[in-house]
């Protein structure tokens, strides 16, 4: 897959070059290029934003930067996200689903937004990474981008995937490893008998408790699914 990001703040993603996102790359299972908005203004100081029209706080991002920044890297199957409060809520499954593209491009916004203008020209899809508001766009691609290189075949193992919390619409078990006794504090018999069949009916117990008690909203929506 490839994935270009398209920003102001080029040196906000140093974190794609870490971890498990690094490895991915290395193993030129990902390739991730970031361009500066900045570069394609046509603005002889390079600006990038403008008063609102109508009045109003802040700066808005003028169209024209972000417009020839999209053209100079947009394929004809590539999918643009633009992470945003307004946007839908990004789950388990959008990963999933975006997972399966060839090249996402993510534009990330500042200031007060974008020229809404941009949305006419292009099909973007926008996503929000949860109810509140964020600086700008760079923290909420490096989290979708994370949570969808997981997802691509040969980055994590397909176990790893199969036990994360959403995969079976359930919040992920509790896990222990050593020492068995930390601080008066023991890991639960259960673990550590050897019994895998008990083992998996405790995880699976589990999971559904802590699903009821911190997200109970997605065993309501299975069942509203289920109704339909």
């Amino acid at each position: 897959m490839k994935i270009d990001i398209l920003t102001l703040f080029s040196n906000a993603f140093s974190y794609l070059d870490e971890s498990i996102i690094k490895k991915a790359k290395d193993k030129n299972l990902i390739e991730i290029n970031i361009s500066n908005i900045r570069d394609y203004s046509l603005d002889k100081h390079k600006k990038c934003d403008d008063y609102p029209f109508g009045g109003g706080a802040g700066m808005l991002m003028s169209v024209q930067p972000i417009y020839d920044a999209i053209k100079a890297v947009k394929k004809r199957n590539s999918v643009l996200i633009f992470p945003s409060p307004k946007g839908k809520v990004f789950s388990h499954q959008d990963a999933k689903e975006l997972a399966t593209k060839k090249h996402l491009i993510f534009i990330c916004g500042h200031y007060e937004g974008v020229d809404e203008r941009l949305f006419e020209f292009f099909e973007i899809k926008q996503y929000s990474i949860g109810d509140f508001v964020l600086t700008g766009g760079e923290l909420p691609s490096m989290v979708m981008i994370d949570s969808i290189a997981r997802q691509i075949k040969g980055v994590i193992s397909n176990e790893s995937l199969s036990e994360e919390s959403f995969s079976n619409d359930l919040l992920e078990y509790p896990q222990y490893t050593r020492p068995a006794v930390f601080k008066g504090k023991k890991v639960p018999e259960v673990l550590l008998s050897g019994n895998h069949q008990e083992i998996a009916k405790w995880r699976k117990d589990m999971s559904k408790q802590i699903t009821k008690q911190n997200r109970p909203d997605l065993i309501i929506d299975k069942t509203e699914e289920r109704k339909k």
